[in-house]
């Protein structure tokens, strides 16, 4: 049991200011004027966020970064056990608490040619997931594991595969991609060929390419049949890359209620519009474009067409983006919050358990202070509790203690932000 004082609570519209939030068991239990709970007569514990922010643990809804831990070069393949636990104790530094690996089933990976992305590989590290999952609230792991199986049209043998894994509850989230050069996120040839590491040749892309435009594709029927099995177990569904309105409306006749990385504001827009979670990367946010020369995070982000925000590959830049979006582009903390916490949790049905600081809900919760460098800030975790259970602590030596100001006046307190931040 513990009670959190001394912060700002983000909520998914607000932050609140003079306020405690009580953990009692896996819940949050209540949130209430500061200094309500007699914490010590009780025998609560007292976590201090000494002015800190107290934020949902990030949900990561697609992050294919344990193919880096397992496979840290192209022909290297670690122990798959051990890599999941060291992910998970990297993630749970940059306050990812969720995290939805996003596993690769490619037939013909051109692009970045990995042993990891072999299916029999992919079955062993969703073997994993799924004892994770099977193990969570009992200290076997420090976050929550779940898995979001990658489609890739062209491997047009798995289908029996999938469904088994979808039937057995296995996967978490399914997408649908399409990475054939010439549309989607490589519609430009010239940029898909630049991609490859090292050089190849005109004349040896021109052979990749048609190889690759040639090859069969899964059908629309075997792909509205899997895409039926995942909306009879709750399963989301998602599209990937998508660069025209047709292709948009092509997916969410399969169900797909999820759009990563849209090609194009428009069809960003367009998604926005027809209900569906749009899904871009926080690395784009930190570098400020596409990787690909599509569209720009920042951009979506100023648009209002970006509603979730993923790590894609590097998770150190989920809790930096949110702090990046609030101080660059003056978007309230808690909208920023809200893409890498409840707005994700929409899109892949969890929030009723997860996303938001809410009496009820699991206790998956961040204190986050901000560490100066010079002329610039950095956002740093120095509590994290998953569950109800406090499963990291960061002490930063640096961080002046600002306990006694928030023991004040709660209007008095936000008055005196609002100044700083104006400054």
């Amino acid at each position: 049991m513990y009670v959190i004082r001394n912060g700002i609570i983000v909520q998914p519209d607000r932050l609140l200011f003079g306020y405690e939030l009580v953990v009692e068991g896996d819940r949050i239990a209540a949130i209430q004027r500061q200094g309500t709970l007699d914490a010590e007569a009780r025998g609560f514990g007292i976590i201090d966020a000494h002015g800190g922010y107290v934020t949902p643990g990030l949900i990561d809804i697609h992050s294919d970064y344990i193919e880096t831990v397992i496979s840290p070069r192209p022909t290297v393949l670690m122990d798959f056990p051990t890599a999941l636990f060291e992910a998970e104790r990297e993630l749970l530094a940059h306050g990812i608490t969720t995290m939805f690996h996003s596993l690769s089933a490619y037939a013909h990976d051109l692009m970045d040619v990995k042993p990891v992305r072999q299916w029999d590989n992919t079955e062993k590290i969703m073997a994993l997931i799924a004892a994770a999952k099977k193990t969570e609230g009992r200290n076997a792991h420090l976050i929550r594991h779940r898995l979001h199986l990658r489609l890739e049209i062209d491997n047009v043998h798995l289908v029996e595969q999938v469904e088994r894994h979808l039937r057995a509850g296995e996967i978490d989230e399914l997408s649908f991609m399409d990475h054939t050069p010439g549309q989607g996120q490589y519609r430009d040839i010239e940029i898909w060929r630049k991609s490859f590491r090292g050089d190849i040749t005109r004349e040896e892309a021109e052979r990749m390419l048609a190889e690759q435009q040639a090859a069969p594709k899964l059908s629309f029927e075997q792909l509205d049949y899997l895409a039926g099995i995942a909306r009879e177990q709750g399963i989301a569904l998602a599209s990937h890359d998508d660069d025209s309105l047709e292709k948009l409306e092509l997916m969410r006749e399969l169900g797909c209620t999820i759009s990563e990385f849209p090609i194009s504001q428009e069809v960003a827009a367009a998604a926005v519009e027809r209900g569906m979670a749009t899904v871009m990367g926080t690395p784009n946010i930190l570098l400020g474009k596409s990787h690909s020369g599509n569209l720009s995070a920042r951009d979506a982000v100023r648009a209002g067409v970006a509603t979730c925000l993923c790590s894609d590959y590097y998770p150190t830049a989920m809790l930096q983006s949110a702090f990046v979006l609030h101080r660059e582009f003056k978007l309230p903390l808690e909208q920023a919050f809200a893409m890498l916490t409840i707005n994700p949790a929409r899109a892949v049905k969890i929030d009723r358990e997860l996303g938001s600081l809410e009496e009820g809900k699991k206790a998956d919760i961040l204190v986050v202070r901000e560490v100066a460098e010079g002329q610039r800030s950095y956002p740093v975790i120095t509590a994290t509790l998953v569950d109800g259970r406090v499963v990291s602590r960061m002490w930063y030596p640096a961080l002046p203690s600002m306990s006694a100001r928030f023991a004040t006046d709660a209007a008095t307190l936000a008055e005196t932000l609002a100044d700083e931040e104006v400054r």
